[in-house]
């Protein structure tokens, strides 16, 4: 019996349904209290004392924007509402998976399969945006002069490979959120009903500053693939 098994029973909505609009419901509640807090003229000039909920966000965003800014260059604004949300959905997500009875939607491989297809689509539309169809010249290999002209002569051969080893990033994505997150959680869970007192605090503890790392290479990677897509020379 978990939080989500009385909808799933009554209407069939799958569980990670749920845990995603959770997660969701949770970033829309989050940012209207930091939208209240900046509501008054002078509410944005200075930041609050000591430690609050508008000063951690800002914080992560500031240092997202400015390793979006080393990673994709000037172009990382029109990006980052994607990379922001992505990071964020999924630490939320993954924070709810360490609450006993509650569970996130990056424990399952829907949820982390579904942003790794977005971010492959974005970056794809970004280089070909930029390139226009020489953005897939990278998939072709170098070119060898024949004739006078520059022929890319190993394109049969290393295109489709590149194209599937391109692809398999949507794989990996998705994989790696999903190992390293159902790892972590079926640890704090199996703590959790041995040990229903201290230590499972401790696999709790490691279990945060995990669910922030994941999220942080999960928006890391997309800023990175962004970043080549859009780059002048590979």
């Amino acid at each position: 019996m978990n939080l989500y098994s009385p909808l799933y029973e009554t209407l069939h909505v799958s569980w990670v349904l749920q845990a995603a609009f959770l997660a969701i419901g949770i970033l829309v509640l989050m940012s209207v209290l930091v939208r209240r807090q900046l509501a008054s003229p002078d509410a944005g000039l200075l930041p609050d004392e000591g430690v609050t909920l508008r000063n951690m966000i800002e914080v992560v965003i500031e240092g997202l924007a400015n390793l979006g800014k080393q990673t994709i260059g000037h172009e990382y604004r029109q990006f980052f509402p994607l990379v922001g949300s992505v990071f964020f959905f999924i630490l939320i997500s993954n924070l709810l998976g360490l609450i006993p009875g509650v569970g996130g939607a990056s424990s399952d491989i829907n949820t982390g399969l579904a942003w790794a297809i977005i971010v492959f689509c974005v970056y794809w539309y970004a280089g070909i945006k930029r390139k226009g169809w020489h953005y897939f010249d990278h998939f072709m290999g170098p070119k060898f002069e024949i004739a006078g002209m520059k022929i890319p002569a190993m394109a049969p051969l290393l295109f489709p490979i590149e194209l599937i080893l391109d692809a398999a990033r949507i794989a990996t994505l998705s994989i790696r959120l999903l190992a390293n997150m159902f790892a972590d959680h079926t640890v704090v869970a199996i703590w959790y009903g041995l040990v229903p007192f201290l230590v499972p605090a401790v696999f709790m503890g490691l279990g945060l500053v995990i669910s922030f790392i994941q999220a942080f290479v999960f928006s890391l990677l997309s800023m990175i693939y962004i970043g080549l897509a859009i780059e002048d020379h590979h």
